[in-house]
């Protein structure tokens, strides 16, 4: 642990990213596309979730992942900017413990199989959650269409969960995707925190490690959730720019003067 950890007499990094799932902080906005990734993953659908860089989609997925039971649920979790198709098979079928067969056409059956026969002989669903959506290629976007067009909509064995930044959805209102965009079920926009879940936010970041006194007073809260507009991960990089800045001082206490300066010094674009 470094040294001004100690200062302040931290069990732990606050604003770090290993903080464990069930120490969270839920924010209404967080609540909400918790609970619409379950909806989706638990009825078998397609569902759309965008949201800012940093605003929490990943550690969202992250969390669904731990909240669906084993026993009903096999969770695949794909992120590569450069998916291609083949690539898609590949990777969700390694991770249901196949050897992919070499062809793309191949291993698209054998996925579509292995499917049927954790839904029929094991009642398993399959979720597919697919990070920075808003990078794939228009191949993979049109493979998505054939994913969800199984048994000619009869029926479905397979959840799909597109994970991106918000320009996802313009991406997607193009007119070559529009036969994607009339398949998908649910779509959610992850807001960023408001100014007194942000307050809460940090309050409950230094809480876990051990902090009863107010380290930031409300001004300097205002200030950060003014300047990253509630995404977690800029509150995070400033909290912890701000704690440095304090120790250096041998300060106690983060004021809007503080947070000022530290925004000019390390975050002016």
């Amino acid at each position: 642990m470094g040294m001004f950890e100690s200062y302040f007499g931290f069990s732990q990094t606050p604003f770090g990213r290993d903080l464990a799932v069930q120490n969270l902080y839920v924010s209404q906005g967080y609540q909400e596309f918790l609970s619409r990734l379950r909806y989706v993953a638990e009825r078998r659908q397609l569902g759309l979730f965008t949201g800012e860089s940093g605003s929490g989609k990943t550690t969202a997925a992250r969390v669904l992942a731990t909240e669906l039971s084993p026993a009903r649920y096999r969770v695949l979790y794909v992120s590569d900017s450069q998916l291609t198709p083949r690539n898609f098979y590949w990777e969700v079928l390694h991770q249901l413990g196949y050897t992919p067969h070499f062809y793309r056409g191949d291993a698209k059956r054998q996925f579509h199989q292995v499917l049927e026969t954790l839904q029929e002989a094991e009642n398993k669903t399959v979720v597919v959650i697919v990070d920075e959506a808003h990078l794939l290629a228009k191949e993979m976007l049109e493979e998505i269409r054939f994913l969800t067009n199984f048994r000619m909509d009869s029926f479905s064995p397979l959840s799909l969960i597109l994970l991106g930044q918000t320009e996802l959805r313009r991406i997607l209102q193009v007119q070559a995707y529009e036969a994607i965009v009339q398949r998908i079920n649910v779509r959610f926009n992850l807001p960023g925190m408001t100014r007194e879940e942000t307050c809460g936010y940090i309050a409950h970041h230094l809480q876990v490690v051990g902090v009863r006194n107010p380290l930031f007073t409300q001004e300097a809260m205002g200030v950060i959730q003014e300047f990253t507009l509630g995404i977690p991960r800029k509150v995070n990089n400033v909290c912890t720019a701000c704690l440095l800045a304090a120790y250096q001082q041998r300060r106690q206490l983060i004021d809007d003067h503080l947070v000022h300066l530290v925004l000019e010094n390390e975050f002016a674009t």
